[in-house]
């Protein structure tokens, strides 16, 4: 199985360790670049700024409330552009509000999980992404040179 990228769209620094390690400790060989706010994430996609050099990533965790741009923006924006559009998107994020899942499906996100308040649990949701979406799903193929 080849490597994916993936791109997380995170501000909680102890959301940010334990994902990655999550997914570091994982079976599938991975890449994991991390943007703290909206902005940053559709610079890194649109390969701007800092981010000129950026591998499209293969999929995208975002979380919603961010500094910037909430993740229901940046979802809107990476769906609309056809460089991007075929990105899948996890919203991962704390809110269980019935409006932020209906939105985001709306918006076009690929799934909606809540993240869970204890740590061994959301280890698990973490694993069972991995599982999922690394290991079972067959991700589009991206010209990691777009």
């Amino acid at each position: 199985m080849k490597p994916i990228d993936i791109l997380l769209v995170e501000d909680n620094e102890g959301d940010i360790v334990l994902t990655t390690e999550a997914l570091e400790e994982g079976k599938i060989k991975n890449t994991i670049s991390v943007v703290k706010d909206g902005w940053e994430a559709i610079q890194y996609l649109e390969k701007k700024g800092d981010y000129v050099g950026a591998t499209t990533p293969d999929l995208v965790l975002l979380d919603i409330n961010m500094p910037k741009m909430n993740g229901h923006e940046v979802l809107k924006k990476i769906k609309s552009n056809p460089d991007t559009r075929h990105i899948p998107v996890i919203m991962l994020t704390t809110s269980s509000s019935e409006m932020d899942v209906m939105k985001s499906y709306q918006c076009h996100a690929n799934c909606y999980i809540t993240k869970p308040v204890d740590v061994n649990d959301f280890l698990e949701v973490i694993s069972t992404i991995e599982n999922f979406w690394i290991s079972i799903v067959q991700l589009p193929s991206t010209n990691k040179n777009r």
